[in-house]
């Protein structure tokens, strides 16, 4: 079976336990817009709220489960270590530390990683986040930041860039990564943790920024226990519901368990865990958020899959009101 090369990072999806500050802290804080309120589809008592750049451009969604009982993460391995966002330039980290002193954000100093800057922070619920300079990205073009954010356009966040897997056995997710999903190795950059394997990138499809995973090997961690500012799974894109298809086929003749075909709406998708035990995703490319609201008010209203509308008022009655319109 011959498929087309995975385009790079479609979406990433966290836990937050309170989903009013969540969507004061990446609307106002971090200049994102929320494309879509609506439903954990698997549960659909709690949100899923999705940010991205002004229509939800594949590439540029961090999204979030509201679980309002989620506990402290206690971080370790066999996990999604890292989330980093693109930013257009080395002067717009300088621009983002800034704003994050202002706001009493939690970051590290700017700091280079495979010749990019970078700047590493955490949000209210200690979600690990890494601001990542453009400025010499030669590989997946980002996304378009909204007219209406509180960022000046040239510092805005354009979407993800690559997610940090931390593992005891690299080998293991490397074979996943590189034999069945199609990822290169690239290179290599140093641990921070002296007598640690250096970190292992990996690229697809067209490249860059946008497409990458780095693999950590951590052989004096435990596993970690997830709970609120953890990630819960990484979505890479796919062309097509026909590729999708097709990639359900190499995945099932490879014998890996998985979800098979999943309706999601906005997109499609099949979900498998790799040997340490990381919930990848493959999702499509479209149709996207604007087949249930204008691209005007996206992200307004509670949204809802046409699957589940005859639930509407069962469903709201569960949720805590969120109010997400622009004053």
């Amino acid at each position: 079976m011959t498929v087309k090369p995975l385009k790079g990072q479609h979406h990433v999806s966290a836990i937050t336990a309170d989903a009013k500050k969540n969507y004061e802290f990446y609307t106002q804080v971090l200049g994102l817009r929320l494309v879509k309120k609506t439903v954990n589809q698997d549960d659909t008592s709690v949100y899923h709220l999705f940010y991205a750049d002004e229509r939800g451009n594949p590439g540029t969604d961090l999204t979030f489960f509201e679980i309002p009982n989620a506990g402290q993460t206690y971080p370790g391995s066999r996990s999604i270590s890292a989330t980093s966002l693109r930013v257009p330039s080395n002067a717009s980290l300088q621009y983002w530390k800034e704003r994050f002193d202002q706001y009493g954000v939690e970051h590290d100093e700017i700091s280079h990683q495979t010749g990019r800057a970078t700047l590493a922070f955490q949000d209210f619920e200690g979600q690990r986040l890494v601001l990542v300079s453009d400025e010499h990205n030669r590989g997946v073009e980002g996304g378009v930041p909204w007219e209406k954010s509180p960022i000046p356009n040239e510092h805005g966040i354009r979407g993800l860039g690559p997610v940090t897997l931390t593992v005891p056995e690299a080998l293991q997710t490397a074979k996943v990564l590189t034999s069945v999903l199609g990822f290169s190795e690239k290179g290599s950059y140093p641990s921070e943790v002296e007598g640690q394997p250096d970190i292992i990138v990996y690229e697809t499809g067209e490249g860059g920024t946008g497409a990458e995973v780095h693999l950590e090997e951590r052989t004096d961690l435990s596993p970690e226990r997830s709970g609120r500012g953890s990630v819960h799974h990484v979505a890479f894109r796919v062309e097509s519901e026909e590729e999708l298809y097709k990639w359900i086929q190499v995945v099932n003749d490879l014998r890996i368990p998985n979800s098979g075909f999943v309706e999601r709406y906005y997109f499609k998708s099949l979900y498998f865990r790799e040997p340490n035990g990381i919930l990848f995703e493959l999702a499509t490319d479209g149709p996207g958020f604007e087949g249930d609201e204008p691209f005007e008010s996206l992200g307004e209203n509670l949204a809802l899959p046409p699957y589940f509308e005859d639930q509407r008022e069962e469903i709201e009655a569960k949720l805590k009101p969120l109010d997400t319109k622009e004053a």
